[in-house]
């Protein structure tokens, strides 16, 4: 019998990366109920694209399909609302990263869990990549010894010669701090909970610094740069200018006059209110620390991450974007302490997120895989992954060392 599933928030994420992957890979096991949105013109997209039938009351969408469980695929501020809601009503729940964007609400959500009895599910697709995988299977085994230290660092690219990833998060919704946590929670989450899974630890203590050193209002070149970059006269010099698609455009544009919201925001707005630039260094509750950056204002897209252990050290890295992203394998070293160098080396997979999102999809509608390294993620760990982002913000606000312990009770 197929699982029915119910849908909070008609966005881009819900149709991208679950609705179509249900309707061309998974169905003769999940089927769209229905969906709910505040913007009746995207819910009415969405209904076009998959079948589901519209709501206009989350409560009522849940009571009259009775789903096997909601996907909430909402902006970021609202995924506790639905969660919560849905928990409350007796239906389990599966979230888009991150969890929640705070500590308070974080609190809520794994209270409700708990007093309802109902599960809850969180998507962190990197951790389903293949050489995040291989690297946690080498930890696990004991390739490096007992972990003492990890650096890891995100670069997201600004140049749409290449992708512009990083400055997209400056023209959406994403760019209000108040919305998304900024990137250290909406973005970082990812990587804040691969290092949480690959060293089996949980977060003590965050500090943390953060700058606006190219997007916002103090970075703005032209006083009178419009508020979108349709509207803006210096369309032909700004390096962010940026034309929306036909689907951004019947996704969002055409439907602006239900709730103001605009995809083409100018990068500079005074609304822009997230960091750009950013450092933490965290310690574990098991001894081991964290030192993490993150720039969206980078060359080139990409990671590296290094680990010191007892017995070695693990490096590997991945350029995503430019000249150096044209290759055909992955490449995970393990350095031991008498210089020996061990390489493994992995193809590379190209599917979305690096192939993760694949994995994470089987999981999350049939579950017939194996899971020995723990890929599946619940409340906890969309905790213990914002936390750290969540946190960190509130270092940077108040200049102080933050205790995981005073702000939320795991």
């Amino acid at each position: 019998m197929k699982k029915r599933y119910c849908f909070a928030g008609a966005s881009g994420r819900a149709y991208g990366m679950y609705a179509a992957n249900i309707l061309d890979g998974f169905s003769d096991v999940a089927e769209i109920a229905g969906v709910f949105d505040i913007n009746p013109g995207r819910s009415a997209w969405f209904a076009r694209k998959t079948g589901a039938r519209i709501y206009d009351d989350f409560d009522k969408m849940m009571l009259t399909e009775k789903p096997d469980a909601v996907i909430v695929t909402t902006v970021d501020v609202f995924h506790s609302d639905y969660i919560i809601r849905a928990m409350e009503l007796g239906f389990d729940v599966i979230t888009e990263k991150p969890m929640t964007i705070d500590a308070e609400r974080c609190q809520k959500i794994l209270d409700t869990e708990k007093a309802t009895g109902r599960k809850l599910t969180v998507t962190f697709n990197y951790r389903y990549r293949p050489d995040f995988t291989k690297i946690k299977e080498l930890v696990k085994s004991g390739a490096i010894g007992d972990v003492y230290s990890v650096h890891f660092e995100w670069s997201l690219d600004r140049s749409y010669v290449l992708s512009g990833h990083g400055a997209s998060y400056y023209r959406r919704w994403n760019s209000v701090m108040e919305k998304s946590g900024g990137l250290f929670v909406h973005k970082a989450t990812h990587h804040f909970d691969l290092i949480n899974w690959i060293i089996d630890d949980q977060p003590k203590k965050i500090a943390a610094f953060g700058k606006m050193n190219v997007y916002g209002p103090k970075n703005r070149p032209w006083k009178d740069a419009g508020p979108t970059c349709r509207e803006c006269p210096h369309k032909s010099e700004c390096e962010f200018y940026y034309v929306q698609s036909e689907d951004e455009i019947e996704r969002f544009q055409n439907n602006e006059h239900y709730d103001g919201y605009k995809m083409d925001a100018c990068v500079f707005r005074d609304e822009v209110n997230i960091y750009d630039t950013m450092s933490a260094i965290v310690e574990y509750r098991g001894g081991k620390t964290l030192s993490y950056s993150l720039n969206s204002t980078a060359a080139y897209e990409g990671w590296k991450m290094i680990i010191n252990g007892s017995k070695g050290r693990l490096e590997a890295q991945d350029v995503e974007t430019g000249i150096q992203s044209i290759r055909d394998t992955d490449v995970i070293r393990v350095f031991d302490l008498a210089n020996r160098i061990t390489e493994y080396v992995l193809p590379r997979d190209t599917g979305a997120h690096g192939g993760g999102d694949k994995r994470l999809l089987r999981m999350l509608f049939v579950g017939d895989l194996p899971d020995p390294l723990g890929h599946f993620a619940g409340s906890r760990d969309g905790a213990n992954s914002i936390l750290i982002g969540a946190l960190a913000n509130k270092s940077i606000q108040t200049g102080r060392i933050i205790d995981v312990d005073d702000e939320v009770k795991l």
